[in-house]
């Protein structure tokens, strides 16, 4: 009786480690993000999740490329995230490459950290728009477009769904009725605040986080990653299993 009351007290201490935990991971977040800030126009210095991966968001995400690629790459991103800006002008041909040549699938899972760090909802709004643009077959194009175009982080214009439906105007054959009654009525909506969810529910501190077939690759100081570096790990990946 004795051992079994002091698992149950080690049960439970752990339980309660494991709330107060949950209770500070939005305070984590938005402490990280701000610290990344320091830090944005250095290649690869964004902190991921410390080495741990888990399970994301309990949403599907948005893949591109084929789904029987050799290498996956799961990207966590916020549209207001001036990291996220700076991962993408970085890494967007070099992806793009990769996913063209059949090598690398990419999971994009949509956060809105920056909405609850900051106040607003360009967030939620640019990823609605974004899933929108899934719906029509531009969701790529469209992507970049909005981080071509990201505003600073304090300036909360995507929360404009006019906006976003100009920014469809960039890219060939989205700007519909149908994309605009999506982006204005907010569709997806409930799939955003799903996808965000998780990733405050993950071990994930950070956005970017990026994770090559479920290793965190992005934010290491021992090991940076470069367009070429990714490039030479998705091609080991591929020779690998070729």
């Amino acid at each position: 009786m004795g051992k079994r009351s002091a698992r149950e007290r080690l049960r439970e201490e752990r339980e309660r480690e494991r709330a107060a935990e949950r209770r500070k991971r939005t305070a984590k977040v938005a402490a990280v993000s701000v610290a990344a800030l320091a830090v944005a126009a250095v290649v690869g210095v964004f902190a991921a999740n410390g080495g741990e991966t888990t399970e994301g968001p309990s949403v599907d995400p948005i893949s591109v490329g084929d789904k029987d690629a050799p290498a996956t790459l799961a990207i966590y991103e916020d549209f207001r995230c001036p990291a996220c800006g700076q991962f993408e002008t970085t890494f967007r041909d070099t992806i793009h490459e990769l996913t063209d040549a059949g090598k690398l699938r990419v999971d994009y899972h949509l956060v809105t950290i920056i909405d609850g760090n900051m106040g607003g909802t360009g967030s939620k709004n640019a990823a609605n728009a974004a899933v929108c643009a899934e719906d029509e077959g531009k969701f790529t194009e469209y992507h970049d477009v909005l981080f071509e175009n990201q505003p600073a982080e304090s300036d909360d214009a995507f929360a404009d769904n006019s906006r976003l439906i100009d920014l469809a105007g960039d890219v060939e054959g989205l700007d519909t009725e149908s994309f605009r009654a999506c982006v204005q009525e907010g569709d997806h909506d409930q799939w955003v605040e799903n996808s965000n969810a998780g990733f405050l529910d993950s071990d994930f501190n950070a956005t970017p986080t990026v994770l090559l077939n479920g290793d965190t690759i992005y934010g290491q100081s021992t090991d940076p990653l470069t367009p070429d570096r990714l490039r030479q790990r998705v091609d080991e990946i591929a020779e690998a299993e070729s």
